[in-house]
């Protein structure tokens, strides 16, 4: 929708803050967006010196203030609640999902600009959110919308390395591989070799991940046609926005799809920092090499910084962040869920019975395998992303029957396995609901949902890449152990 600063709004954000104070701080990004100036890297520019105080500041007052404990099912249960990393884009809330620099997913489709009054959000909108912590204005999406097709453009040798691949070669794997060829024109590299100062390393970023994203949907696009449309290339709309322009190019022009593809690349952005994609990108992003001394499990950590770096690029990292999303636990999830619901359609039929989905997810279960799209490694309730994908499928297709399963697993799955007792959210999350979307409108190969997923997740690592750049942030370093270690470490605690 486009966005509107009227009075009538603010004023129901500010009612809604007194009653949940964590709103606070998206009424505080609402109020301080004043500056007409519609030039992203200028107000980039102005807010970096205030942050890497802020920082600063932080570690002088705050450095060895302890946040937890540190306990044995944390580091055999792959560190999950162990609150180590910065990351500020967003922030996952096990209870409400998602926030967006303090905005949750239906915050945001109210005061996000979008292409016409009542529409999905505009990911390039919700780029700035997560660049500047400001909701920006229409004038300033559209020129970022601009800006982000004049740098869309790709050197002919990325499709040549992608055409070195088997057609069969998975799409992630000519995705990513296309991403990786994308480096050699990468500016930070170049300002890397001729002797950079680090105060800038932040710019040199910028101009890369925000090249980068433009030129994802090309690169994404271009393995779609070249797997599935006889590489019948569809180039860039010179007027269309990112989201509908990616959807043009895989060859959709359904004025709905346009809206989905809008919505889903917003809301696959950004998770916050601990899963495996963005952790990835972040981990390898890193450059200040620093060494963290684990003094026992729950005590303080020291951490020691020495002259030394990394310095991987935005390709670099968002190709290596592109591997991680591949995994059938991650971005590849969202392929399992459309693959499983048609084996139900082709074992039960489209109008099946509760009670047979019933049985079929107890088969699944009983056969030593999981019911793909349920269950979050830190939500604990359902995902706002798989409740605003319902509300889309609500409004515009009620009847469809995939949809209606969908909707009786929401039912029927949950409280199996709340009987099993071994999970902590039964809930749906984001990939229960996308397949079906995509299914509805065409996009039916299953197998390359995780590339559409790998486009959207772009916007939030190179969000954050860039501001690991301007605050200077240490590269991870965590101390390891071994079984025997905790052994003996726990007799002696005991």
């Amino acid at each position: 929708m486009v966005f509107n600063r009227s009075v009538s709004l603010l004023s129901k954000l500010r009612s809604r803050a007194v009653q949940q104070p964590g709103l606070g701080n998206s009424v505080r990004w609402l109020q301080v967006q004043t500056s007409s100036d519609v030039d992203l890297h200028s107000q980039l520019k102005e807010l970096i010196p205030e942050q890497q105080e802020r920082l600063k500041k932080l570690k002088s007052e705050h450095g060895k203030v302890q946040l937890g404990n540190i306990t044995v099912d944390m580091v055999l249960g792959g560190m999950r609640g162990m609150t180590g990393l910065l990351w500020e884009t967003s922030l996952l809330d096990p209870e409400e999902g998602i926030r967006f620099r303090g905005l949750s997913i239906p915050e945001c489709q109210k005061v996000l600009p979008g292409v016409k009054p009542g529409g999905e959000p505009l990911p390039e909108g919700l780029l700035w959110l997560l660049l500047t912590g400001k909701v920006p204005t229409k004038e300033q999406v559209d020129a970022l919308s601009k800006e982000l097709r004049n740098r869309a453009t790709v050197p002919d040798h990325v499709y040549k390395t992608i055409d070195a691949l088997p057609v069969t070669a998975h799409p992630m794997t000519q995705f990513a591989t296309g991403v990786m060829a994308l480096q050699v024109q990468s500016e930070f590299q170049k300002a890397y070799e001729k002797g950079i100062h680090k105060s800038k390393y932040w710019e040199p970023t910028y101009e890369d991940s925000l090249s980068l994203i433009a030129q994802l949907p090309i690169v994404a696009s271009y393995v779609y046609c070249r797997i599935y449309k006889n590489g019948q290339v569809i180039p860039v709309h010179d007027s269309l926005d990112y989201g509908g322009n990616f959807a043009h190019m895989l060859g959709f022009d359904n004025p709905a799809m346009l809206e989905l593809m809008r919505l889903y690349v917003t809301i696959h952005s950004d998770h916050e920092g601990g899963n495996v994609s963005a952790h990835t990108g972040h981990l390898v992003s890193d450059f200040t090499l620093s060494i963290i001394l684990l003094q026992g499990l729950g005590r303080d950590m020291l951490m020691l910084d020495l002259v030394a770096s990394a310095l991987s690029d935005p390709y670099l990292s968002f190709a290596a962040a592109l591997n991680g999303l591949a995994g059938p636990l991650h971005g590849l999830a969202n392929q399992e869920v459309l693959l499983w619901i048609k084996s139900v359609v082709e074992e039960c039929g489209e109008n099946v019975s509760k009670d047979h989905l019933k049985e079929y997810v107890w088969k699944t279960l009983n056969s030593g395998k999981v019911v793909p799209g349920f269950g979050h490694g830190v939500l604990r309730k359902t995902d706002p992303r798989y409740t605003c994908q319902r509300e889309f499928a609500m409004k515009h297709l009620p009847d469809d029957p995939l949809f209606k399963m969908v909707s009786n697993l929401y039912e029927v799955v949950p409280p199996i396995l709340l009987e099993l007792g071994k999970v902590k959210n039964p809930w749906p999350n984001v990939d229960a609901h996308s397949g079906v979307l995509l299914n509805y409108y065409g996009l039916t190969e299953a197998r390359y949902y995780t590339v559409l997923f790998g486009v959207s997740r772009s916007i939030g690592i190179c969000a954050q890449l860039i501001w690991d750049r301007a605050l200077g942030l240490a590269l991870e370093r965590p101390k390891s152990v071994t079984m025997e270690w905790l052994e003996n470490y726990c007799k002696k605690a005991a």
